[in-house]
This record gives C-alpha cells, structure tokens and sequence, in this order.
C-alpha cells in the first residue's frame, strides 16, 4: 500500500494541529519553558501523541525521526546544548521549509552562535544518517504512518551507537486493524488505522534487535473504531545484549540522584521507578540497561550473583506506574 497522501496531509490539507479530528496525533505534553523560545509557526504545527524527550542528552547526537515542522528537535537543541548534535528526518518538504525558516530565530532566542540542528529529506525506512552515529533516537507518533515497521526498527538499531536508546511515542491497537480500515485515508494519516497489534510491534522490535523495551507511559485514547481501542505508548529500547526475559541474579540497584532534573527520583519505565539513595531489586536486564546506557554514571550496580529463576518487572501495588497497563509482557519487560 502507497502512503504518498500521508505527505500530502501534512504537507496541504493540515496546516495546524486543530485541523486534526482524531484523539491520536494531537495530544502532547511539553515543558512550557522549553517551548519559550519556540516560535509560534512551529509550535502551531505540534502533532504528536506524547513528549518522547527523554533526560540526559546533553553533548549527545539526537535523531526524531519524523519531526514534521521541528517541534521535538528545537526541544531537544536546548537539551543537548551547543556542544550537542540535533537531526530531524522527514518526507514532507512542506514541514521541513516550516523547520529550516525557523532555525535562525530560534537560535538567536537560544543564543547559540551557531545552528545544532539539521533537518533532512527522507524516509524513515531508509535513515539518511551514518550508522553507529547516534545516542538517541526520538519520534513522535510517526512510526504507525509506516507499512514497513519492520525496515524502520532496522534502521534505528543501525543508525544507534552500543548502548544507545529509542525513546518513542506512538499508537498501538490492541487487535489487528483490518485492511479496509487501513485503506482510509484519513483515519491512516490521523494515526489510528495504520498503528500496529501491541504484540506485533513487539515482534517486531525483538527481530530488530531490541529484545526488552519497557513501556514508559500509556493512555486510552477516547477513540474507538470497529471495537478496537488504541493506546498512545511511550516506549524506550536500548541497543544492547539483553535476554527475552526478566531473570532475576539478586541484583540491586541504587540510583544516586544525579541526573539533572530527575534528583528525586528516575523512572526507567512503568515497573522500575528509582528514589535517590533506595536500594531496588532488579533484574539482569534492567542491570544491563543502568550500567551499559549513558545512564551507568549515575546508578550504583551490584554484580550478578546466582540465577534465581525469572525476576517479576511488572509494576507494584503503590508504585508510580502511569497506567493500568502491566510493564511486562509475555516475553520480557515489554
């Protein structure tokens, strides 16, 4: 199926995020005081479904695949800062003429002497980026738009450097969609029909490489279509060697309340909610992704003891999980 009028709807028909009907693509939370020095033309154009902006990134080379007009990626120069490295990657040249026009006055509200940000003409399903040459990967409801899911988590396992992380909002349905229904046009643009079965993106991501990605947020979106009900996901994978499943080496971690912004505490994802100075069981897997990320400085790892079988990364009762949804599935943590 040819997804060309997918461009043509952000690139013609949709000029602001109120011309969008659906729940799905228009609803995003942003820090008001990185949006600031954000001008309006961009931030009129906001058509994600959440803010996958995760912390860290400064010095870091961030990649949003699909930035449209440049919302994420203007948030994302002011996190990396001058000295950091912004790409956005999108086939829309209408968006991209919006980005590239802002990027002048939206860097002399920074006050960076000169431009972190590039933008590119391309497709997702084929990263015009170097591989092993970037720490973060973003997207912002952009990944359902695409009939090879398949080919885009390739990509962003080869563009990652080792230990590098995805860190995505999208759409996921908790059924397959039907073809009919992925032949409408306005409901594949809007983000609903072309989203992937929660379980088959999983496949998915397991085949690119990703064994374990932890859901980091999820909300019921209030549309519904056919009896299938759509959530918006926040998801974060790393590019390491992990198992298919949570196994338990009586590890424990303690987060040092050292990551700016975040010195109360760091969620990881919906089961593993870290307090500054609290020692947490944690399981192989999480123990590789503390200590083998840009996240190890700040994480107090002890070493592997003994198996002790397969390790529960669900989320507690009175724990801060986001949504009702469990953060493991049947294979892993996803």
């Amino acid at each position: 199926m040819s997804t060309e009028f997918v461009s043509d709807f952000y690139g013609k028909e949709v000029q602001k995020t109120e011309d969008l009907i659906f729940d799905a693509c228009c609803v995003a939370d942003y820090d008001l005081a990185l949006l600031q020095p954000i001008t309006d033309e961009v931030k009129a154009r906001r058509y994600g479904c959440g803010s996958p902006i995760p912390p860290l990134l400064r010095g870091r080379t961030v990649l949003d695949l699909g930035c449209g007009a440049g919302i994420d990626c203007f948030i994302a120069a002011q996190l990396v800062g001058p000295e950091g490295r912004v790409i956005g990657v999108d086939m829309t040249a209408e968006q991209l003429e919006v980005a590239r026009r802002n990027v002048a006055p939206i860097m002399a509200n920074l006050g960076y002497a000169s431009s972190n940000v590039t933008f590119l003409e391309g497709r997702i399903e084929e990263i015009p980026v170097e591989s092993g040459s970037v720490d973060v990967v973003i997207s912002n409801c952009v990944i359902n738009l695409s009939t090879a899911k398949e080919r885009v988590f390739a990509e962003i396992a080869r563009v990652l450097k080792p230990g590098g992380e995805f860190y995505i909002a999208d759409i996921v349905a908790d059924r397959r969609v039907p073809a009919h229904l992925k032949e409408d046009k306005r409901l594949y643009s809007e983000c609903l029909s072309g989203a992937a079965y929660a379980e088959d993106l999983r496949r998915i991501m397991v085949r690119a490489g990703f064994e374990d990605v932890r859901t980091v947020s999820s909300r019921l979106l209030r549309d519904e279509i056919e009896g299938i009900r759509f959530r918006s996901v926040v998801l974060r994978g790393f590019k390491l060697e992990l198992e298919d499943r949570c196994e338990d080496y009586g590890q424990v971690a303690v987060y040092k309340g050292t990551i700016p912004e975040h010195t109360a505490r760091f969620t990881l994802d919906q089961g593993h909610v870290f307090r500054a100075g609290n020692p947490v069981r944690i399981c192989r897997n999480t123990a590789e992704m503390l200590t083998g990320s840009r996240f190890g400085a700040h994480f107090v790892v002890s070493p592997a003891l003994m198996h002790l079988g397969l390790f529960d990364c669900s989320p507690q009762p009175g724990s801060a999980a986001e949504d009702d949804a469990p953060a493991c599935g049947p294979s892993g943590c996803c």
